[in-house]
């Protein structure tokens, strides 16, 4: 079923994949219960089929009560004679069902139940059809709500990074600037011609600020490189960062030279030069920066300068943040790699090369 491995809806996937399965074998109704995060508690996620509730009556049920319960609990698929329960329950509209936990690599997620009004028990053959298609499950859920915790967690450190920064930079200035207000105002009276130089000052902190302010703008909001070659794209960059840092910046390159660059390799020059452009405007304080694309014969490179203050490479390339080591996934996916040189007061130079097709 490759069409499900795209999917990224868990519920999606499961009707899908639950809907085909029934299809497929001819059964009647089919229920899918999804094992609540954090918790002991199974819940009716998925039903489908001839019925217009779910097979058994419970909805919730916990782990090792019940037959859904003790499915979930102890791992082992069971086929059950459904005829006599139903009956007294007043129902007589299924014959058989099958539970099949929903196991992933670390623990059962759920558990698919099926069931057919036909009295034959279902053979060795689909048994192990649906078993393999409940661990396949099983694993897919697993994986998503791995993925999803991870997203949490990626989501919870990028508000506490932008929050340190925010309050050992942009709140720090700002405060500066109130302290040296205050001191102008006691020295309206005591010493009136320090005036002008402390409101001067805080003119150059409130700009120094906004400055500041546009940089994290510019690193946070997200660039795409839409339906423009890699040159115009990387103009795009230049032409932001310009505007936001009032920076001198001179682009080299020319657009013929990468026309038929595949596009995964021109993504990665181009989020490369973004991830480049973000760091100087938030470290290097520089006044002039140079970004130079070209190709040879089997790669394209991309170069990104600046006169900034540069850093130690050996001491920051794992504390400055998470730029650098995106720059060499970026360069590394892409079947490429990143240099970085630097060195304190003497600017930093970003160089990177790709591959010109995708065989890496």
């Amino acid at each position: 079923m490759p069409i499900l491995a795209s999917a990224t809806d868990v519920d999606q996937i499961l009707k899908d994949a639950l809907s085909r399965v029934m299809d497929y074998l001819h059964l009647d109704a089919g229920d899918i219960y999804l094992r609540q995060e954090e918790s002991n508690t199974l819940a009716l996620a998925i039903h489908e089929g001839c019925l217009e509730s779910s097979i058994f009556p419970e909805k919730t049920c916990q782990v090792g009560s019940g037959v859904v319960g003790m499915t979930a609990k102890n791992g082992i698929p069971r086929w059950i004679d459904l005829s006599k329960k139903l009956r007294s329950n007043g129902r007589d509209d299924l014959c058989q069902a099958a539970l099949f936990p929903l196991m992933g690599q670390h623990f059962v997620s759920g558990v698919m139940v099926v069931a057919t009004r036909i009295a034959i028990p279902l053979d060795d053959l689909q048994m192990q059809f649906l078993a393999a298609i409940s661990s396949w499950l099983g694993t897919a859920v697993e994986n998503m709500r791995l993925n999803l915790q991870q997203r949490r967690l990626a989501v919870l450190e990028e508000r506490e990074r932008i929050g340190m920064d925010l309050h050992d930079g942009i709140i720090q200035s700002i405060y500066a600037v109130g302290l040296t207000l205050e001191h102008v105002r006691l020295e309206l009276k005591d010493n009136p011609s320090q005036v002008d130089k402390g409101i001067q000052q805080a003119i150059n902190g409130l700009n120094n600020t906004i400055r500041d302010l546009r940089a994290y703008i510019l690193d946070l909001r997200p660039r795409q490189l839409y339906d423009e070659n890699l040159i115009d794209g990387v103009k795009r960059l230049v032409s932001e960062f310009r505007a936001n840092t009032l920076v001198d910046v001179q682009l080299q390159g020319s657009a013929d030279d990468f026309t038929s660059l595949p596009h995964p390799q021109a993504l990665a020059l181009f989020h490369i030069c973004q991830e480049a452009l973000a760091n100087i405007a938030k470290h290097a304080h520089a006044s002039r920066v140079s970004v130079t694309l070209w190709k040879t014969s089997d790669r394209a490179l991309l170069e990104v300068s600046d006169n900034g203050v540069g850093f130690e490479v050996k001491k920051v390339q794992f504390t400055l943040g998470h730029g650098l080591a995106n720059m060499k996934t970026r360069a590394h996916n892409a079947g490429g790699e990143v240099e970085i040189s630097s060195e304190p007061g003497g600017g930093s130079t970003i160089l990177t090369w790709v591959p010109l097709s995708n065989e890496n």
